[in-house]
């Protein structure tokens, strides 16, 4: 009897083992890496087949057997199952929860792919009279190759003939949908620079030998990093091999898919704003070896992409990387995992790089590669401080200082273009009750919620819930509501109001629901057609246009405000990166940063643009707190209803692992908590964090499994997080 070994595809964190099913003879062509459909108590779900085998075993009960297969043709390949492994065991999650990061989309249901006929001249024939018009299709179609079916319709009886004649084929052709497919690309000739060509020679060295290698590429913004990409993908494509690009937010994708488009035919993309459709073509494609570069947001690390040479991680120190859902990877440790796996170098650049990637570079685990000037060592923009607490003093209360609404006149009279930053969505920050001070929270997850204006809703911009904003207070009555603090549609209609001339554009995650909305946002500020683009922090990365002198930094320092270690970093981060959209052209540009604290190291070290003096000061501190990159971090977070359970829960683990690892360990261990996780209360559930600090991973990871953390429901690991509570 043929049988098959089931992975079933569902995350629930009891579900450890695999299932037995009968395979029906229909089905005996089926092996591992196939994705089925099979009856799973009262269910009908998908499962990943694991393994086939023949038996003799005689079993005590009458075995299910699988309902249909997904696919047309194998999903996982033998490189997708290793690394669903080793993501299963190293960040303590169900295998099924790893597998189902390699889909296209959750399915569960069989998928069927869209075909079209075309004509094509027949390949041998032999010559039989024919009417001109027969004539005439003929040599038209001998010309094009092949004609789509739909587009001829109405000669359906020259078609006809001419198929019994033999003189031309019908085929059955899989339809292929991309929708990057007429992306307008221009090609320039790019003299690489001095710094370049080191870069480009060190690991072409790697690449040839087919070594595994890591690098820091660590350039200010506008040195040409993405060309260092490009050049070094034209070898990896030379040798044979391909390409991984990844860029920390769609709104990058449209800009870099140009870049490498320019140079490279076989590009596909692929993101989370992409339908199931089209991401179940990309994939087929890449099996089918069609695909040489596939660029993406953090998910395209989970492509069938094999023999890979070079891996690409653009921004490097985003947290977008970062998933914020079990089993909370990081798309930069797997895609290290899967570059050892393949052989490939693999590339972290950025401007500004993450405290734990910089110095792996410079204890010598990383190979250090640095772009110190701009491309035709054009000057960094001059960038300007301002207290906003002296602007209060003078009499100026707008979210705009004198020194900003100055340069934005100036820009306009110019006819150039401004970008400015505030990193708050929607019209309000909160809504709260002059009378008794109460604020309107999410009724799911406890956080402030945020006024909208264009739908006149309140919003949860973690849940993502709507409702009606009050007009009476529900804790006391009163009418005074008030709404605190500036997001970007406030500031949308102020900068109307002060500046009607001024053709102005937002960019935040209101306005850029639909597809392909980044781009053409992006796309029509590149061509002139507004003055000032605003918006939220994803108007501060990657976007190269020439036109830019000016740029303004709202709020700059309100990252501060909270309690993390890495705020200071990530304050840094978001100044520079904004800075560096101007005078990326042959104009000078200026910058204007709004602060109310002068005196922080990350904003004085961010308006002088120096990133290793800001290192130095702060590294210091990290080593001295054992944080990141002395340690490595592990989040616990203990969820029930009962708040008492969930309280005497965690306190239980603090002090087994007081008890049997602080005290018995080698290393340095630490462990802080419990204390009430950010969001206290989600969906009726109290929340409480505990946080490990660790230099030894394994130790902890074995802990966490003999006290069986990582299948408790109640109970949710993340490692490496970016938040300590």
């Amino acid at each position: 009897m043929l049988v098959a070994e089931i992975c079933i595809n569902l995350t629930a964190k009891n579900i450890l083992q695999s299932y037995t099913y009968a395979v029906p003879e229909k089905f005996n062509f089926l092996e591992k890496g196939w994705r089925v459909i099979v009856p799973f108590g009262k269910q009908i779900v998908d499962g990943f087949i694991m393994e086939v085998k023949n038996t003799d075993e005689n079993f005590d009960f009458e075995l299910k057997e699988i309902k249909d297969v997904v696919d047309e043709e194998i999903w996982f390949t033998p490189q997708m199952s290793k690394m669903a492994s080793w993501i299963a065991d190293f960040y303590l999650c169900p295998l099924s929860q790893a597998m189902a990061l390699f889909m296209a989309g959750n399915h569960s249901k069989k998928t069927t792919p869209k075909f079209e006929f075309i004509i094509k001249p027949a390949e041998n024939f032999s010559e039989v009279k024919l009417t001109k018009t027969q004539e005439n299709f003929l040599q038209n179609l001998r010309e094009r190759g092949e004609i789509p079916l739909k587009e001829i319709k109405n000669r359906s009886s020259i078609i006809k003939t001419l198929l019994e004649k033999k003189l031309i084929v019908k085929e059955s052709r899989r339809i292929l949908r991309d929708s990057y497919a007429n992306v307008e690309i221009v090609q320039k000739e790019i003299k690489l620079t001095d710094e370049q060509k080191k870069a480009v020679d060190t690991v072409q060295l790697f690449l040839k030998m087919k070594m595994h290698a890591g690098f820091l590429l660590h350039g200010v913004t506008g040195s040409g990093k993405t060309q260092v990409y490009i050049e070094l993908t034209k070898i990896v494509r030379q040798l044979g091999r391909r390409a991984l690009i990844l860029v920390p937010e769609i709104s990058l994708t449209g800009q870099i898919v140009k870049s490498f488009k320019a140079y490279f035919p076989d590009v596909l993309v692929i993101h989370s704003k992409l339908s199931i459709n089209e991401r179940n073509d990309i994939f087929y494609k890449i099996r089918k070896g069609e695909v040489g570069i596939v660029i993406g947001a953090r998910s395209a690390i989970f492509t069938p992409l094999d023999d890979v040479g070079l891996i690409v991680i653009d921004e490097e120190q985003d947290s977008s990387y970062k998933q914020d859902a079990p089993p909370f990877y990081h798309a930069k440790i797997i895609a290290e995992e899967f570059a050892k796996i393949q052989k490939a170098a693999i590339i972290f650049g950025s401007a500004t790089p993450s405290f734990e990637t910089f110095y792996r570079a410079k204890i010598g685990k990383l190979g250090y590669l640095q772009l110190s000037h701009r491309i035709s060592n054009n000057p960094l923009p001059e960038v300007e401080l301002v207290d906003m607490r002296a602007e209060l003093k003078a009499g100026n209360k707008s979210v705009l200082s004198s020194a900003l609404k100055n340069l934005l006149q100036e820009t306009l009279e110019n006819q150039q273009q401004a970008i400015l930053l505030l990193n708050a969505r929607g019209y309000s920050t909160f809504i709260m009750c002059r009378d008794c001070g109460k604020v309107i929270c999410c009724p799911e997850c406890g956080i402030s919620m945020h006024y909208h204006i264009t739908d006149k809703t309140l919003k949860c911009h973690h849940c993502e819930i709507e409702q009606t904003p009050p007009t009476i207070c529900p804790k006391c009555g009163s009418k005074r509501i008030k709404y605190f603090g500036t997001g970007t549609q406030k500031l949308e209609e102020y900068l109307k109001l002060e500046l009607p001339a001024a053709k102005i554009l937002r960019m935040d995650r209101d306005t850029t629901t639909k597809k392909f909305a980044h781009d053409e946002i992006l796309e029509s500020f590149k061509r002139g057609e507004f003055d000032i683009l605003f918006g939220t922090k994803m108007v501060a990365k990657g976007h190269d246009i020439p036109n830019v002198t000016a740029v303004g930094i709202l709020s700059a320092d309100s990252v501060l405000n909270f309690p993390d270690f890495r705020a200071a970093e990530q304050c840094f981060e978001l100044i520079t990166q904004a800075a560096g959209r101007a005078g990326r052209g042959d104009l000078p540009g200026k910058v204007i940063v709004q602060t109310y604290n002068t005196d922080a190291d990350a904003v004085k070290f961010a308006v002088a643009q120096d990133f290793k003096a800001f290192y130095n000061v702060e590294i210091v501190k990290r080593e001295f707190l054992f944080f990141p990159p002395f340690s490595r971090l592990v989040k616990l977070i203990f969820a029930d209803k009962k708040k008492e359970k969930a309280l005497d829960a965690a306190e239980r683990i603090v002090n087994s692992f007081k008890l049997e690892v602080v005290k018995n360990s080698e290393v340095r261990q630490e462990i802080f908590g419990p204390i009430p996780a950010v969001i206290e209360n989600l969906r009726g559930e109290f929340r409480f964090a505990v946080l490990i600090k660790t230099s030894d991973l394994e130790i902890v990871r074995g802990f966490l499994r003999l006290h069986n953390l990582h299948i408790s429901p109640n109970v949710q690991i993340d490692f490496d997080p970016l938040t300590t509570n």
